[in-house]
């Protein structure tokens, strides 16, 4: 597959590392860094996103649970971007 000619982008965003809304978690030691360290986390990727839209870039994101627990249903999707996109 040449995602790369189709301009498909995937990323696994780790649980904690970007505050999955079932798995996320803030440390209780240094709580001041580490909730602006994620929040910066979060912010950065939504950028990254906007970027790579914007120049024609079709994304997908899996938490790192998904891949984990439904392999199958990953690889499901990134085949059905893949044959939705021209």
């Amino acid at each position: 597959m040449r995602f790369l000619a189709k301009k498909i982008a995937i990323f696994v965003d780790g649980c904690f590392w970007h505050s999955c809304p079932i798995h996320g978690h803030i440390p209780k030691s240094n709580k001041d860094y580490w909730v602006a360290k994620l929040a910066k986390n979060i912010e950065r990727a939504k950028d990254k996103d906007i970027r790579l839209e914007s120049d024609g870039w079709k994304i997908l994101h899996f938490w790192e649970h998904e891949i984990k627990n439904n392999l199958d249903d990953c690889i499901q999707r990134i085949l059905n971007l893949y044959h939705s996109t021209k």
